[in-house]
């Protein structure tokens, strides 16, 4: 296949004006995000220093979702999810410019940080699965499994651009304005959502408020197995291998001895390339399917274990792309198999499972890590979640082998 064509088939949910708005937007806001998450996990290590503060703060800010996220969900099936973006990305600049205020004026601490990640955790029960439906509503079910990706392409693309500026920034000016950055990164999310044109969105089932919704979405996944053994996988691995922002800083800080935020930066800088790659490879990959799931784990678990061994920072460093590109290779995957085998009126409640399959364990996993780092050291906290993945990955092989299913069942959207 020539360059030409594989551009097109590559980036085809980029053809489509109001993704390509949406896409340039929060590229530019991820880029902040990501600043700011570095911005924080770093002043955290310098007030405290401790690994269980720091799984703290992360947790906090996925324990809305853990506790309340079907709800979240539920609201982006009855609301417009354009509507919904607009609140919750506005609130999010706001907390962000108040972090940014609270280390300017020397009033940060501890309990401030906890009750600000809380507030972040808040916005996101909303947020999340109001963009992960949101993308459908753009772009169609024929294209949903590339702008998945390329979703995750620009994701990852922020986060090696931000960790890089953030730790040149902390650096040269402080923390502060770190976050003064993120707040202002927001307004290019609201732009966006704003030159957005109403009559090219794709006509979504919403459904009426009724009693019991909630429940009837978790009848809903209970009773599709592919759909129930997906979110199990994830939340597994989301809870034991996905904790980077409390492992990398601790492996950069206590194992490689880094005196600066800038070697915290450039591990999360070599993850987020491989993460372009593997996000850019699913993209051009459009058909998701079990057997594929199961593989990229297994090759997940596999990187994620020679991460944990690797006797110097640059090797790390080194071992870490191939790390990321199959890290987004396998949330990308999981996703748009979800979306893609899940009905209109309940996709808003089945990717609020996913979110807390995959950031709501978060709360459990970063201070069970935390601990564990404590007690030991970075690298056995990576290599638990190295183990965890590929006992997941083995058995989501078993299961993609017992159950071949057919490809009406594979392509059951819209029924």
């Amino acid at each position: 296949m020539n360059a030409r064509a594989y551009s097109s088939k590559t980036f085809a949910a980029l053809s489509v004006r109001n993704f390509r708005l949406y896409f340039v937007g929060q590229l530019i806001s991820v880029s902040g995000t990501w600043m700011q998450s570095v911005a924080l996990g770093w002043l955290v290590l310098q007030i405290t220093g401790s690994s269980l503060d720091l799984g703290l703060v992360v947790a906090l800010q996925f324990v809305p979702m853990l506790f309340a996220g079907p709800y979240g969900g539920l609201v982006a099936d009855r609301r417009e999810k354009r509507q919904i973006l607009y609140v919750t990305q506005s609130v999010s600049g706001i907390l962000a410019l108040a972090l940014g205020l609270l280390v300017t004026t020397h009033h940060v601490t501890m309990p401030a940080l906890y009750l600000m990640a809380g507030l972040l955790g808040l916005v996101n029960l909303f947020d999340n699965p109001a963009r992960q439906s949101f993308v459908q509503e753009m772009v169609g079910p024929e294209l949903i499994a590339n702008a998945v990706s390329l979703n995750s392409v620009l994701m990852n693309a922020g986060r090696l651009i931000g960790p890089g500026i953030a730790a040149g920034f902390i650096a040269f000016f402080g923390s502060a304005v770190c976050f003064y950055v993120n707040a202002g990164s927001y307004l290019a999310v609201l732009v966006a959502l704003a030159l957005m044109r109403r009559k090219d969105f794709l006509e979504m089932r919403t459904v009426s408020r009724e009693k019991g919704q909630v429940r009837l979405g978790l009848r809903y996944v209970s009773s599709q197995p592919l759909l129930r053994e997906v979110l199990i996988s994830i939340a597994a691995i989301g809870t034991f291998a996905y904790n980077f922002t409390v492992t990398l800083p601790l492996l950069a800080r206590t194992t490689f001895h880094a005196r600066s935020a800038s070697d915290y930066g450039l591990l999360m800088a070599a993850m987020g390339l491989g993460a372009i790659a593997g996000g850019l490879a699913m993209a051009y990959r459009a058909r998701p399917t079990p057997k594929l799931l199961a593989g990229l784990t297994l090759g997940f678990g596999a990187m994620l274990a020679l991460v944990g061994v690797m006797p110097t920072f640059i090797w790390a460093e080194v071992v870490l792309i191939p790390t990321g590109a199959l890290s987004i290779a396998l949330v990308s995957t999981a996703n748009s198999f979800l979306q893609t085998n899940s009905s209109q009126e309940m996709r808003g409640r089945v990717m609020s499972l996913y979110a807390i399959a995959f950031l709501g364990t978060t709360p459990i996993g970063a201070p069970l890590v935390g601990v564990v780092i404590r007690y030991t050291n970075p690298r056995v906290g990576i290599l638990l979640g190295a183990v965890v993945t590929l006992i997941t990955g083995a058995f989501l092989v078993r299961t993609a082998l017992v159950r071949r299913a057919p490809d009406s069942e594979l392509n059951a959207a819209y029924r």
